[in-house]
């Protein structure tokens, strides 16, 4: 035996949620404990996933002893025969049988234990490790993901968007939200508990009392696994063979761009409305107030610009005497939980608006280059040059990649998919059938175990459980009603979302792993054939047979739901319904889709043109750098810092409008050189008539609100904190900066 795959297998699912939360989540910016709490659920969560195929094949090691009465050879010390004939001395644990695990060592002689070995049909598997280790670490995974999912991140996801000011508050409110969430447990556990009660036969001891505790969360965790997988059994390789479809994927995201635009839209309006409101009770709450110090707390979580202009509103030599409307401190909770809320819709909406649109931009680079006869892939946004890689990945070989063999690739996986799809729906609906064996995953583990091909049946039951999952949460994100959380790579997770998914797979591992075990015909409380061996994940869970109507009720015949639901995930049934009822649907026969997908394009066209511009601006400030030198570029750079000049006035700008800003002010100075050089000027003419004469009227209104969408959208970790312009427009800017102005506009060239 050996614990050395057990060991690798640990290391490496720790290496696996690690690189995940880096991915997913902002390890500098988050809390320190939703890091920790997330990291642990997603890893013991994973460690399931991974070490339960060392336990099936450790099970069916056991259960080949056990048929045949076998000992189990573990360690053998070897000696040469000595003069007085001694051989071979042999330390031979024995099998446990029905209710023996005892060991003892047997002096054999040398051809003793060769015929032993001979006899003796089953093959010890490479990562067997001993009796008591995986007992032992079923134990602390299964508890502790059972406290994360149930108690502790529950907990902490209302903790986080709680508005109260104080801890002893913010858990007071984080247990009232949570009641109709721990009901639902709660009705289940007291209807199982009524039931062992009323029983004349069974007596309710603390080992029936956690059996109960068990039942109820894993028929809760049950119920809502068949509806998750029904629809991500269809959805899934649906989605991978529709994604081979360039131009459909295309539409689809277009779709999704345009219903995207209005909830974007409504997420700042609403982040706006909500600043405005607490600049307006900043104001009334004075520095010397009993509420100041809650106020100040709310205002950690708007932009800085608000900050500053309550901080010049609060002057010293204002008069506090004057009665003002003070708001309680109810309804400044409620305005810090209006605040946190609103933050969170609008960075979830921005980062989702983020990855819309780069996958747009991608795929339109697709269609454009699958006509291409030349097989090089011409990128809108160019190519980067340096590193291994980039040599390695050509344009060629790019067009080769995105064009021809990845379409190709993802057809063929959903294919298989598809194939597997069938095989799970098939055998949820007979794995409960003992004779024959209908279940296609148990006809398959049988013929790997006669074989004693543990490292297949670790393979295939790795590769089972982790496409369940895969289905499973895929469908979590997918539904519509659960949007208000979202998964996003490059570190734009906020919190409550990775506490959620944590929470999701501490809740749906346990019994989907029970489950699966069903499937194989592992789970003696569903499959029972005489002296079946039991895996020691099944051990922990306790014999829910003390409440039979779960057993042999529940847990067997709710999965034949996931045929029905199948069926209305493939002909999509659910979307036409919420398309009859109002709510837009992606279906590729319908007006109103169509019309979404035209919007959808046309904003990806206004947002590339934006793109183009931008850099256009950048190529223009760099050859204006590189002609005029850095005394001229200073001072065109004193105008994209806010600060513009006309013949009458002198007034602060936004900054946002910096790089357009620029583009017209270098504009003009090229016109001016240019005039200089070239037309003779009268004495009575100054620079700026004679710039006017030269240059064609340029409109500045058109851009503005591209250019403030490209701030905001410039960073969206932070874009609700600084999407509000500072200029005289700005609900939250600075004061107006008045001075004198200069006689002449071009006077300082």
């Amino acid at each position: 035996m050996s614990a050395g795959p057990l060991v690798v297998e640990i290391i490496c699912t720790c290496c696996l949620a690690a690189f995940l939360l880096h991915r997913y989540g902002d390890l500098r910016k988050q809390h320190v404990l939703v890091t920790l709490a997330t990291f642990v659920a997603w890893y013991f969560s994973f460690m399931i996933i991974f070490v339960l195929p060392l336990d099936v094949s450790s099970t069916f090691y056991r259960q080949c002893l056990r048929d045949n009465r076998l000992p189990q050879l573990s360690t053998t010390t070897a000696r040469s025969p000595n003069s007085s004939g001694t051989g071979n001395v042999t330390e031979i644990p024995i099998s446990p049988t029905a209710g023996e695990n005892s060991t003892t060592q047997v002096a054999l002689t040398g051809a003793e234990a060769l015929h032993l070995s001979i006899v003796n049909p089953c093959q010890q598997p490479v990562s067997h490790v001993p009796d008591n280790v995986l007992p032992a670490l079923w134990h602390v995974v299964y508890w502790t993901s059972q406290f994360l999912t149930w108690l502790l991140l529950p907990m902490m996801q209302s903790y986080s968007t709680a508005g109260d000011f104080s801890v002893a508050g913010k858990i007071k409110t984080a247990i009232i939200e949570n009641i109709i969430y721990y009901a639902t447990y709660l009705l289940i556990f007291g209807v199982c508990l009524i039931y062992v009660a009323v029983r004349p036969d069974l007596h309710i001891d603390a080992e029936k009392l956690k059996v109960i505790g068990v039942t109820a969360s894993n028929t809760w965790g049950l119920f809502l696994l068949v509806l998750l997988l029904g629809y991500g059994l269809v959805e899934v390789p649906r989605t991978i063979w529709n994604s081979g479809k360039t131009v459909y994927t295309l539409q689809r995201t277009q779709f999704k761009i345009a219903k995207l635009s209005t909830e974007k839209t409504e997420a700042e309006e609403n982040l706006e409305d909500v600043l405005d409101e607490i600049k307006q009770v900043s104001e009334k709450i004075r520095y010397n107030h009993p509420l100041r110090k809650h106020m100040d707390t709310i205002l950690l979580k708007c932009p800085e610009s608000l900050r500053q202009n309550v901080r010049s509103n609060n002057d010293d030599y204002e008069d506090f005497n004057k009665p003002q409307d003070v708001p309680s401190e109810k309804s400044l909770v409620r305005l810090h939980k209006r605040v946190i809320q609103a933050t969170q819709t609008n960075h979830r909406t921005q980062a989702q608006w983020n990855n819309l649109m780069s996958k747009a931009y991608e795929l339109e680079d697709i269609c454009n280059n699958e006509g291409k006869t030349d097989h090089i892939f011409h990128s809108s946004h160019g190519h980067k040059t340096g590193g291994l890689l980039t040599s390695l990945y050509t344009p060629t070989v790019e067009w080769y990649w995105k064009c021809l063999l990845r379409p190709w690739f993802r057809r063929i996986l959903a294919v298989l998919l598809t194939v597997l799809s069938f095989m799970v729906v098939w055998s949820e609906c007979l794995f409960f059938i003992k004779e024959p064996v209908l279940s296609l995953f148990a006809v398959f583990i049988d013929l790997a175990k006669q074989n004693y091909d543990y490292v297949y049946i670790e393979l295939a039951s790795i590769i089972t459980i982790a496409y369940l999952c895969f289905c499973a949460y895929y469908s979590v994100f997918q539904i519509r009603i659960l949007n208000f959380y979202y998964i996003a790579p490059h570190h734009q997770t906020d919190e409550y979302s990775l506490v959620f998914t944590g929470m999701m797979l501490c809740r749906l591992t346990p019994p989907l792993c029970l489950n699966f075990l069903g499937l194989i015909h592992l789970d003696s409380h569903i499959t029972y054939r005489g002296n079946l061996e039991e895996t020691s994940y099944t051990e922990i869970m306790g014999h829910m047979d003390v409440i039979s109507f779960v057993s042999d009720g529940f847990n067997i015949y709710f999965p034949i739901a996931i045929v029905l639901l199948c069926i209305c995930t493939y002909f999509s049934l659910g979307s036409r319904i919420l398309q009859f009822l109002g709510f837009s649907q992606f279906i590729g026969d319908d007006d109103m889709t169509q019309e979404f997908v035209d919007e959808g394009r046309e904003i990806i066209r206004r947002e590339r043109r934006r793109i183009e511009r931008k850099a256009e601006g950048e190529a223009r400030r760099r050859q204006w750098t590189e002609k005029f030198g850095d005394g001229t570029n200073d001072r065109v750079m004193q105008r994209g810092n806010g600060v513009e000049q006309d013949g009458y006035s002198r007034r602060v700008t936004d900054p946002t409008e910096k790089d357009e800003d620029l583009d017209v002010e270098m504009l003009r100075l090229d016109l001016e050189v240019e005039a200089k050089q070239t037309v003779p000027r009268s004495p009575d003419e100054n620079d700026r008539t004679e710039l006017l004469r030269q240059a064609e009227p340029i409109d500045y209104t058109g851009e503005t609100s591209d250019v403030l969408d490209d701030w905001r959208g410039s960073d969206p970790m932070h874009q609700s904190y600084q999407s509000q312009p500072t200029g005289p427009s700005s609900r939250f800017g600075t004061q107006r900066s008045f001075s004198r102005p200069p006689k002449g506009i071009f006077d300082d060239v």
